[in-house]
């Protein structure tokens, strides 16, 4: 990626290049980049006027039409493994994920970027999908991402952003000044914005961590309904990125040094739940709560395989967020229902297409000792 740029002037979604912004700076790139995790349903903006579908029409204006891969995070690989819970989660929630014992994930990581063929340098957002699948039929989907705040509230901001990071026809490029009036008319997002330029971002994907943004609620086997958000902190220890070599880096770096790492040995993360309180805001992803709330270590999440996308594998799953198990449910957040209507549209077009191999091709080699990687079809799911 192109480090000679000042921290946080990396997030690129819209355009591919920073000085097609540079009248703005890093401000517009990095917005921009994140919008791009997250999409909104119809029904209760504009009735007859917004819709999941013209969300996804937007998205496949901005990155073009790449058929068969998602219209955005369209980059990426899978990943299985297992969680082991270690029963500190039961006295929040009563999902069975949170019994002692160890459940199969089928996970997939990703940058955030609706162009399957664009190099790695061309964005920094990173997420990884999960899907825990413990006995008894019930499943648990998440999809998380590597920054501390998402930079808008709602479902109309992020519409107004995907516009606003629109190329203007007549120069190719966004126009600065619209970029400007949105910041202006939002506020939060700006806040927002200066979190997530405040820490450099990690070298890779091993040793990223990262966050659910959107609050959930946990419900225990009592009845008690308790707010929370989670993290999933790297094992491997953290090492900021530094800037690029001169020399152009392999578009795929990103997801070499990925699979690279894995062939050495699992990869694991900690599932750290944040306990929210009284005051603490579920419908705004813009706000990360106190740093002194309450954390709560409920296992370990370990990825021993890697494979590239294929029939059957993570390729096949919509990691939709509101896919989730008794004992875990939607905050009022109102990005939740967004991108649940969103991803089923882009899981229903690329259906029905035709697939083409992912830029991310995986060796045959695989970690010693992983386990046989778990597919959709071996529990019957997988959207």
């Amino acid at each position: 990626m192109n480090e000679q740029q000042p921290p946080g002037a990396r997030y690129r979604l819209w355009p591919p290049h920073p000085r097609a912004l540079a009248g703005l700076g890093a401000t517009g790139l990095v917005l921009a980049g994140v919008a791009g995790a997250f999409a909104y349903t119809g029904g209760f903006l504009s009735p007859g006027k917004l819709t999941q579908s013209r969300f996804i029409d937007r998205f496949q204006a901005l990155n073009g039409v790449h058929p068969g891969f998602r219209r955005n995070h369209a980059k990426g690989v899978c990943v299985t493994g297992s969680f082991a819970s270690n029963g500190a989660g039961t006295r929040l929630s009563r999902a069975a994920v949170f019994a002692p014992g160890s459940v199969p994930v089928i996970g997939r990581f990703a940058v955030g970027i609706g162009k399957p063929f664009m190099p790695d340098n061309e964005t920094e957002v990173r997420s990884l999908a999960l899907s825990f699948r413990p006995a008894g039929g019930e499943e648990w989907r998440t999809g998380i991402n590597d920054i501390p705040a998402f930079p808008v509230r709602t479902p109309e901001a992020f519409y107004e952003l995907m516009g606003a990071s629109a190329a203007d026809p007549a120069t190719g490029k966004p126009d600065p000044a619209r970029m400007q009036a949105f910041l202006a008319a939002h506020p939060e997002s700006a806040r927002a914005l200066g979190l997530i330029r405040a820490r450099p971002f990690s070298t890779g994907f091993a040793n990223a961590s990262y966050n659910s943004l959107d609050a959930f609620r946990f419900v225990n086997a009592e009845g008690v309904s308790t707010p929370v958000r989670w993290i999933l902190a790297a094992v491997d220890p953290y090492v900021a990125q530094t800037p690029a070599p001169d020399a152009p880096r392999d578009p795929n770096y990103l997801f070499d040094a990925l699979i690279a790492r894995m062939q050495q040995a699992p990869l694991q993360y900690r599932l750290v739940v944040t306990i929210g309180q009284p005051g603490d805001p579920t419908d705004d992803a813009t706000q990360p709560w106190p740093a002194d709330r309450e954390r709560v270590e409920v296992g370990t999440l370990t990825l021993d395989h890697i494979e590239a996308e294929a029939p059957g594998n993570c390729r096949d799953i919509n990691y939709d967020p509101l896919v989730l198990p008794d004992g875990i449910a939607p905050s009022d957040d109102p990005l939740l229902s967004a991108r649940s209507a969103a991803y089923s549209v882009s899981f229903t077009r690329r259906a029905g297409e035709e697939k083409t191999p992912s830029q991310v091709q995986v060796p045959e080699t695989q970690t010693p000792g992983a386990q046989a990687p778990v597919t959709p079809s071996d529990t019957g799911k997988g959207s």
